[in-house]
Formats: structure tokens, C-alpha cells, sequence
């Protein structure tokens, strides 16, 4: 069982780290390695990334979805056959939730016992970089700060000058390499952030180009030591470690149940295109060691609703695709007359949106969409909402018995607008209505649920799609 793993943080945002951590994936896995990858915190873009990269599945950390245990949990499972496992972290190395940087690159790295090395950006800075080294390295004790790589240097002089400067007596942590100004190597971006790697034209030449990069300018030999210096990892915790209310429960399912549902050869119907491509690995994952298969389909491209017996439409950016989505209607009118027949559907987020009867994009045109809730959408150039959410249902509802509790995130730029107070509410989060429905098999919100902070969400979905199936067979 292989261990062998490091973190990738940044001093701050914009410094470079995805792009240094995706050159890094891609440059281990040509010389071949099986890298596993990760990502710390929320984000569901980063994964897609570095899924293409590596070839392999990214799963998030994030502890206060999953408690310290079940970080630990969906990492030892998935690195188990990997060669080398690398974790990309979040913000700055220790921005995180609330003072105490729950979530932060920094609590991930200890709590996996992790090796950390540090991207800095070395524009308008010499002999200071020292001190920004220095401070990281020392803020906190518990840290293993092993390496710094250095973007952004303007010449070789540059180079030299900081790498004296961080390496010498006083810091005396190691420069394992640096990148140059080169604006070609950028990721494309938009309003929530880097354009998914379903949708970016070319991601795997831009790979390509930024692991010859990685190669020719920073020592990956070095990683790869550095990488082996972590040691091993278990799910014993100390008994002064907090552990977090959140956490995976590996026994959510029984064999009795998981059997009801691979004989009833239940199916979950995953919205999944260029529109709709935000979600959790681990989301899928748990379905499947349930015995659910997933089948994807595509709003934009598919003309009929494939066979199954549970709709999760995930997030993503339906308002770059609008024409497309509008006018498939063969699609729109297959999909409402199964669900308002009663085939049980959840929708975050994006899914949300293409339920509504309309989305009026960036530049005020409005195209027609699904109708199932009598609401509209609107995008706007601000932030609409962002954060952490904890749910408590308030209803019993597909996805959730009356009080159950879950956690997720939110993250949009678009506003409902129109009669929502219609809409029946199902949770609620922060003193305001959270999940939307207008019949009893349909729930929808803004926020995306990390199905482990509730194991139940998974029994709860597979009964709604058992009781739907033996319903329509009937």
C-alpha cells in the first residue's frame, strides 16, 4: 500500500498553484506513475483538471464535509494502488472556515501527515521572499513545510537571488525549482473561475506544454524524495484531535439493502455535458458501493431521457449554453413528462436553473427553459452567494427524513426571480428557505451536497428510486 504523497499550497490565491500542481500530475504520470490527485476544499472545477491529467479520479478534502476521519478515509482508499498521490490546496496555505482554518490547506496537510511545498510568486519581490518563507514556515510548528517552487521569475539572476535567500541559514527551506513569466501557459477563466475541463478546447496539449515546463525548470526527482518522506497513515486518532460532527460512515448500507438494490438493478440517471458537470466524486462513488449504477445523459445533446429510476442533475454553467438548451425541446418534453409522472429528481445548483421556466443571460436575453418551477433566472456581474451551508430538512422529501441534517457549499452568480413563494420549501440553512420543490418526487437548491456529511442522503435516494420503480412496474 503505497503512501507516498505531498501538498501543493500557495502563498495566497493567483500565485500559480493549479497550474504548478497540474504540470506536476501531468509530468509524473508521463513518466509513469500512477499519480492520484486531490483537491482540498469545495471546488468541483480544479477535479476535472486534474482527472484529465492524471487519468485518474480527483476527490476532494475537505474536512468540514467529512470530519477528520473521513479525510483520512477517502484518501487511504483511493491512493491505495497509486505510486504517488498529490494534494492541491485551497486559497492561501492557511485560509480556511472561521479563525481556526477548518477546511485549510494547512489542517489537510496535518491531518494526512502530508509533506507541504509552497508556491510562491516572486513578481516585484527579491530578498523578501525570505520573509514570506520564513513567516509560512513558522506560523505554525506542526507543519511540514519541505519545499518552495518560485513562479513568475524574470531571469536567471532573479532566480539565484531568491533561492540564496530562502535556502540560506536563517529560512533554510529548499528552492525545488521556479517557473518563468509566460502568459501562454494560463488557464482560461470566467466568472466562477477556471473554465471546466469538459469545455476547454486543447487541455491536453496545454498538459502537455506545461509538463515539459515542469520538466525542464523543476526538480521532480526531488519531489518524488520529498513525496517519500511522508509517513505512514492510519485511521487512529489521537484522543486530543477534534474530531468534527461530520464523517463518513463506511457501514451506511446494509447487505440486505445494498442486494434489494442490485436486484432491482436500480439506475441514477447523472446530467453530465459541456452545461452540467459539477459534482463530487464521492457522490458517485457512494451510489455505486451501494450498488446503483450511473448512467450519464446529456440535456444538450440527447433527445430523449435514457431508462432510469433517479434524476441528479449537478452544477455547472447552463448559462453559457442556453441556445442549446432551449432549443432542444424533443429532449425538455421527454424529461418533464417522466418526471411529472413521477420519476424522483434532484437538482443543484445549475440543475436548478434549467428547471426554471427561463434564464436571462449576462446580456438581458432570456431563453426558455424546462418550466417545472413557475420561477425565473436572471445572471448578474455580482456574487449572489458563497460559503459553507449546514441543512436541516424540514420535511420528509427524497433526499432527507424530517431533521436530518447535511453540509454542502454554494457558489453563484444568477437569482430566482418571480412567485417563489410558490415554491414549497424542504430545508433550511441560516434562517432562510433552501431546497425547493412543487411536488413530493422533487427537490432543488443552489447548494451542492457532499453526500458524506450524511451518509443517509445515499439510503434515502436508492428508497426513492426502489419505491419509484416498483411503482411503475406496478
Amino acid at each position: 500500500m503505497n503512501r507516498n504523497r505531498l501538498l501543493i499550497a500557495g502563498s495566497r490565491s493567483g500565485v500559480g498553484k493549479t497550474t504548478i500542481s497540474l504540470g506536476i500530475m501531468r509530468a509524473l504520470k508521463k513518466r509513469g506513475l500512477k499519480v492520484q490527485p486531490f483537491k482540498v476544499g469545495p471546488d468541483y472545477i480544479d477535479p476535472g483538471f486534474h482527472t484529465l491529467m492524471c487519468e485518474n479520479n480527483s476527490y476532494n478534502l475537505d474536512s468540514y464535509f467529512l470530519g477528520r476521519k473521513g479525510v483520512k478515509e477517502i484518501f487511504l482508499k483511493n491512493s491505495a494502488e497509486a505510486d504517488i498521490s498529490i494534494i492541491e490546496g485551497v486559497m492561501g496555505l492557511y485560509d480556511g472556515r472561521g479563525a481556526d482554518s477548518e477546511s485549510s490547506s494547512a489542517e489537510i496537510a496535518k491531518i494526512l501527515e502530508a509533506p507541504v511545498i509552497l508556491v510562491i510568486d516572486a513578481g516585484k519581490l527579491a530578498q523578501s521572499a525570505a520573509a514570506i518563507v520564513y513567516g509560512y514556515k513558522n506560523y505554525d510548528s506542526e507543519l511540514n513545510l519541505k519545499g518552495v517552487i518560485i513562479n513568475n521569475i524574470s531571469s536567471q539572476r532573479h532566480y539565484r537571488l531568491l533561492k540564496e535567500a530562502v535556502e540560506s541559514e536563517k529560512v533554510g527551506v529548499e528552492v525545488l525549482g521556479y517557473l518563468p513569466r509566460n502568459i501562454e501557459i494560463e488557464l482560461p477563466e470566467r466568472h466562477l473561475g477556471l473554465v471546466p475541463a469538459d469545455e476547454s478546447s486543447g487541455v491536453i496539449d496545454y498538459g502537455e506544454k506545461l509538463s515539459s515546463l515542469i520538466e525542464e525548470y523543476i526538480d521532480l526527482e526531488r519531489i518524488k524524495v520529498l513525496a517519500s518522506s511522508a509517513k505512514d497513515l492510519t485511521l487512529e486518532e489521537s484522543k486530543s484531535k477534534k474530531i468534527t460532527s461530520a464523517k463518513i460512515d463506511t457501514n451506511f448500507i446494509s447487505d440486505e439493502f445494498k442486494n434489494r438494490v442490485l436486484n432491482n438493478q436500480i439506475k441514477i440517471g447523472v446530467a453530465y455535458d459541456q452545461a452540467f458537470n459539477f459534482y463530487y466524486q464521492s457522490n458517485f462513488d457512494m451510489l455505486k458501493d451501494a450498488g446503483a449504477e450511473i448512467i450519464y445523459f446529456s440535456p444538450i445533446n440527447d433527445k430523449s431521457l435514457v431508462d432510469v429510476d433517479f434524476l441528479y442533475l449537478g452544477g455547472g454553467f447552463p448559462e453559457s449554453f442556453l441556445e442549446e438548451l432551449s432549443a432542444n425541446s424533443a429532449f425538455k418534453n421527454d424529461f418533464l413528462a417522466k418526471v411529472k409522472s413521477g420519476l424522483p429528481l434532484y437538482a443543484e445548483c445549475g440543475g436548478l436553473m434549467y428547471l426554471c421556466s427561463s434564464i436571462k443571460n449576462f446580456d438581458g436575453k432570456s431563453y426558455a427553459m424546462c418550466s417545472l418551477f413557475p420561477v425565473d433566472v436572471e445572471m448578474t456581474d455580482s456574487l449572489q452567494e458563497m460559503g459553507y451551508r449546514e441543512i436541516e430538512s424540514i420535511s420528509n422529501n427524497i433526499l432527507f427524513k424530517n431533521g436530518e441534517k447535511a453540509r454542502g457549499h454554494v457558489f453563484h452568480y444568477s437569482k430566482l426571480s418571480g412567485p417563489i413563494n410558490e415554491l414549497e420549501s424542504n430545508f433550511q440553512y441560516q434562517n432562510s428557505r433552501g431546497g425547493y420543490s412543487v411536488n413530493d418526487n422533487v427537490l432543488a437548491s443552489y447548494l451542492h451536497l457532499h453526500f458524506a456529511s450524511n451518509p443517509k442522503i445515499v439510503k434515502n435516494i436508492l428508497q426513492s428510486a426502489l419505491e419509484y420503480k416498483q411503482n411503475w412496474e406496478g
